[in-house]
């Protein structure tokens, strides 16, 4: 398979990735000087992009050291993120320096499962019927048929969703420190085939978007996706005066106009102030999959005001992250990674529960500005430089 240039799009020495750079420049007209400084070879990135002609780079910068408590994550943790948006990493570094002179952050996963939603076609409602009974009756087969394709993988639970003569299937796996999308897709082809055989009904899609991926989607918030995550922090009244400017009913007020009552008359999935803003920088960092930024961005955050302190939580129903596999390999993202403790097997709940804390610390950071009205002059102040030359 070739692209426009006429070459071959999977070639991944760095012959290959030279020739296609020099055809994208004839072709353009452009002349590619930075795009070509890279830090690994091409084969290095041969399972994460095809038509490879370079790289792009993105700011790095890291907030913290901050204190956690967590279930996997426990200690203080430089925490690296990549972003192109001035104040950002400085306003998560003061949130994280107000929940450390706090005595620091407490955090738990709750839930870890990956989903894949395939839906069937079936003759009518009585197929329907028949085929969810097989499936109730068969679910050790249907397991070994999943375990065939991963030794990674592990199918926890199938629900059935009937709709017409169509049957949804919202397959759950475990999938150990990987993200685990691939192996819970290939998983569920293989599930669908031993379904498909037993019972006639066909498979017309491996995704029938009720797993719900790259969408944000209630059956998500509810029943999560990845691995729900819950942080939370009790600010004193005098350090939420001294250091963040403002009471702990100011931002308390803040929280529930803006997050709750706002989100909820524009209709959004989540409510917070800027979680996603957080998740990004940090997935860019450490190799995730970016478009999975959309479960971070149904976070829900809440304050409450505790004999004049500010206590804050934000609960993260679908965080999508691994620590093997996908990007986490390439040399920059695994150096990330090492930062914060949290490359290779046994460290993905380590991860997510930095994570969570990161975007605790941003949310506070920035309901305070916004309770003491200091937003705006801090991107004034740090969000614009001058143009590149």
């Amino acid at each position: 398979m070739s692209d426009g240039t006429g070459l071959k799009n999977r070639g991944h020495t760095q012959a290959d990735v030279e020739d296609r750079r020099a055809a994208v420049e004839e072709f353009s007209g452009s002349k590619l000087d930075k795009i070509t400084q890279c830090c690994f070879d091409a084969e290095t990135a041969s399972h994460n992009c095809e038509n490879m002609i370079g790289s792009i780079q993105v700011p790095l910068g890291y907030a913290g050291p901050v204190k956690i408590s967590g279930e996997y994550a426990n200690g203080e943790f430089l925490v690296p993120l990549a972003t192109t948006e001035g104040a950002l990493i400085a306003s998560i570094s003061r949130g994280m320096s107000v929940i450390n002179a706090a005595g620091g952050s407490r955090t738990r996963v709750f839930g870890d499962y990956m989903t894949r939603a395939p839906v069937l076609r079936v003759r009518d409602l009585e197929h329907a019927c028949q085929a969810i009974q097989w499936i109730d009756a068969h679910e050790d087969e249907i397991k070994a048929a999943v375990a065939s394709t991963t030794s990674h993988g592990k199918l926890a639970k199938i629900e059935k969703f009937p709709m017409g003569r169509g049957l949804y299937l919202r397959f759950s796996f475990e999938t150990g420190d990987a993200m685990g999308m691939n192996m819970a897709t290939i998983a569920s082809e293989a599930a669908c085939k031993v379904i498909e055989e037993a019972t006639g009904a066909v498979l017309v899609s491996v995704s029938g978007n009720m797993c719900s991926d790259k969408k944000p989607a209630a059956i998500n918030m509810i029943e999560g996706r990845g691995k729900t995550v819950v942080a939370e922090a009790l600010i004193p009244a005098d350090i939420v005066e001294a250091k963040l400017h403002a009471t702990a009913a100011a931002i308390v007020e803040t929280n529930i106009r803006k997050n709750l009552i706002g989100s909820s008359m524009a209709g959004t999935l989540g409510a917070n102030a800027h979680a996603a803003n957080m998740v990004a920088a940090f997935y860019i960092a450490t190799g995730q999959d970016p478009a999975q930024v959309v479960g971070g961005s149904m976070t829900l955050t809440d304050c409450e005001d505790v004999n004049g302190n500010l206590y804050i939580s934000v609960r993260m129903p679908a965080v999508e992250l691994g620590t093997v596999g996908g990007g986490t390999g390439l040399p920059c993202q695994t150096e990330a990674l090492n930062i914060m403790g949290c490359k290779g097997t046994g460290k993905a709940r380590k991860l997510a529960e930095i994570l969570s804390v990161t975007v605790l610390a941003g949310e506070l950071s920035t309901l305070a500005a916004q309770a003491a009205g200091q937003l705006g002059k801090a991107h004034a102040e740090l969000g614009r430089g001058k143009k590149c030359q």
